[in-house]
This record gives C-alpha cells, sequence and structure tokens, in this order.
C-alpha cells in the first residue's frame, strides 16, 4: 500500500509533540511556527494549528457501538497494537471506545481502539486477525 498523507485541526503544537511523539512515538518532519508534519506508522499527517476544532458526531454505528465521525488511525499488527496499547494506557490516555475485539469469531474480526489526542481528534488503532480480511 501506499502512505496516506492527512492534514487535520490541532490547537497547538506542543500538546501534538507531547501526543504523537513522546507517547506514540511518531517521528517529527518539516515544520513551521504553524503547522507540523509527523511520521505515523509511515504515513504522513500534518497537525495545522486551529482555533476551530469541529465537535464530534457519534453518528457511526460499528457492531452496536457509537464510533466518532470523522475519525483517522492506523492498521497496526498485533505485536504493534500491544504495544501501543501499553503507551497510552502508561500515559494515562482515556479510552473512547476501550481496547476490544470486534466481530469476534467472523469475518473481519480485529482488536479495536479509540483515544483522542490533546486537540480532542479521535483516533481509531485496529489490528486483524487475518490481515487478508481488511477489505472483506
Amino acid at each position: 500500500m501506499n502512505p496516506f498523507h492527512y492534514a487535520f485541526k490541532v490547537k497547538d503544537l506542543i500538546s501534538s509533540r507531547k501526543f504523537y511523539i513522546d507517547i506514540l512515538g511518531c517521528e517529527e518532519g518539516r515544520s513551521s511556527e504553524n503547522w507540523i508534519d509527523f511520521n505515523f506508522f509511515g504515513h504522513q499527517l500534518s497537525a495545522h494549528i486551529s482555533n476551530d476544532i469541529p465537535d464530534l458526531d457519534y453518528c457511526g454505528k460499528v457492531d452496536g457501538i457509537d464510533v466518532p465521525i470523522p475519525h483517522f488511525g492506523c492498521l497496526l499488527d498485533s505485536n504493534q497494537f500491544a504495544v501501543i496499547k501499553e503507551k497510552l494506557e502508561s500515559a494515562e490516555v482515556e479510552f473512547i471506545i476501550k481496547p476490544q475485539t470486534r466481530y469476534e469469531g467472523k469475518l473481519g474480526e480485529q482488536q479495536t481502539m479509540f483515544v483522542f489526542d490533546y486537540s480532542n481528534n479521535p483516533i481509531e488503532f485496529k489490528s486483524f486477525k487475518n490481515e487478508e480480511e481488511v477489505f472483506e
């Protein structure tokens, strides 16, 4: 797969660096006084300072759970998922949706968890039991 690029709003760069670099372990890319790029598991995130961060809508219904829309995230292998879960727990980041198994015993079985970054952007981390079922 090709890496994606996603630009999004954050309240400041200090808390964004703390979340993405110090907690998640992302590497910092280019930056200015108004934005910063992160290497987000091989993908390019561009965090731009804004005073107008929209409210969330929990209109997503997935396996009986309300999920915030919009959100972004990353597909991880099971070891990466466990490491990120531990990092988030160690940093006392509150889970919007606690780590759990979705579609257990079914096609597309996956581990999932949702958190907010420090600008209230929802992020989902997933790990599929069978990577061949990502688009099934």
